[in-house]
């Protein structure tokens, strides 16, 4: 049974990433991987999938920390919260919690007080 958030997130990532396909075929070189660029296209299409090894570098070389959540395989109960973020929230929360010498500058954008 094929993961549908897959594709999506592979694209998602690897945009917020600044990456390119051929940046990212080139990557994976690195790694004695040989993926083409319409290989990787055919990933974030949902035409084909990464094998389980790919997948982890993938999200490796991407930043992705919790790959259970990222990829809709942590039970609902365990991540639901009352506020329904959207996929693009959720990331910027990833990502806010990730940089956190970037939180004062985050807050006087934001006009949020620090208590």
């Amino acid at each position: 049974m094929r993961n549908e958030r897959i594709p999506t997130m592979l694209r998602y990532y690897r945009k917020l990433n600044y990456l390119s396909v051929k940046q990212v075929s080139s990557l994976l070189k690195d790694y004695n991987i040989v993926a083409a660029p319409k290989t990787i296209y055919a990933w974030e299409h949902g035409t084909t999938q990464p094998s389980a090894d790919t997948l982890m570098l993938l999200c490796e070389l991407y930043g992705i920390e919790d790959i259970l959540q990222v990829f809709g395989y942590k039970d609902e109960k365990s991540t639901k919260t009352d506020l329904n973020l959207t996929l693009e929230e959720e990331c910027l929360i990833t990502q806010y919690r990730k940089h956190p010498e970037m939180h004062s500058a985050i807050h006087k954008l934001l006009e949020i007080q620090s208590k």
